[in-house]
């Protein structure tokens, strides 16, 4: 895979927050993957991990990389899961728990999970984040969060480093709602659901769309969108630092790894992805084929 030094490539992103280097794909263990798929990943170049304790497949060769390859990966920890309300005591035995289950001193990322439009993000946590980071056992603080708005708020002004968000081509309202808050402080922006949960990868009846850019109109790429698109649609943003990907087997994470070696997509290709997303947002309902 081809890369450049420094910055942003298509295939390889800086994190100052962390100091390491990174491909743009992570992976998210949690939907399927056997313990030797993460090592496949790993000799592929994914140095990018969502993880938590309940990764339980996972763990033992996460832990294992990291052993032996501290320096080349980075690891996003969760304090918290989805619908819970988090505490400032719970933040710290999380992190402590994740220390120990990965056999490290440090956590890359600490996320603080979902947090959404009535998730307490107090003080009192606030000041356990930062104490975490001045004893070393944190670098940098993150956040898993759906409410845009909230998001753009903290990306402006907050202690927080780096922000999970949901963006792809049905939902690219962070394009209006984020990323214009990015430029001041420079957080990171990790991507998921870059398929909208398979949803752009199924076929709608009655959903009809122009012929692919530079194809004719009888040869022209049909619905719906390929993973391969959607993960290259979120790749070309230049305010996407790392994409998440869930597979459940090998055979997809490979077709998803494939989108590095795709490259960007072209101002036609991404404009016809973004028209696809919008109208399958559109639909009211999803009649599948």
């Amino acid at each position: 895979m081809s890369d450049q030094a420094g910055g942003t490539s298509f295939t390889h992103t800086d994190l100052p927050q962390v100091g390491k280097r990174v491909l743009r794909i992570g992976v998210a263990g949690n939907y399927g993957l056997q313990t030797s798929d993460i090592q496949h990943a790993a000799d592929q170049g994914v140095g990018f991990w969502l993880w938590s304790p309940h990764f339980k497949k996972v763990t033992p060769v996460l832990k294992d990389l990291l052993r032996r390859e501290r320096e080349r990966h980075v690891v996003a920890a969760y304090t918290g899961t989805y619908g819970t309300i988090i505490t400032a005591g719970q933040v710290r035995k999380g992190t402590e728990k994740a220390l120990r289950l990965l056999g490290i001193d440090q956590i890359d990322v600490l996320l603080v999970g979902w947090l959404g439009r009535v998730s307490r993000f107090t003080p009192r946590i606030q000041d356990e984040l930062v104490r975490l980071q001045q004893e070393g056992k944190v670098k940098a603080l993150g956040t898993s969060i759906h409410d845009r708005v909230r998001a753009g708020k903290l990306a402006r002004d907050s202690i927080l480093d780096l922000f999970m968000i949901r963006y792809n081509a049905k939902h690219p309202g962070a394009e209006q709602d984020i990323f214009p808050y990015l430029e001041q402080r420079q957080p990171s922006v990790i991507a998921y659901t870059a398929t909208s949960w398979r949803q752009l990868l199924k076929p709608i009846k009655g959903l009809k769309m122009p012929a692919w850019p530079g194809s004719p109109a009888a040869n022209g790429r049909p619905p719906p969108l390929t993973p391969q698109l959607c993960y290259r649609f979120c790749l070309t943003s230049p305010h996407v630092n790392v994409v998440l990907t869930g597979p459940k087997t090998r055979d997809q994470l490979d077709e998803n790894l494939g989108a590095l070696e795709a490259g960007a997509l072209s101002s036609d290709e991404e404009a016809w992805v973004r028209e696809y997303g919008r109208r399958v947002k559109a639909k009211k309902r999803l009649p599948y084929i």
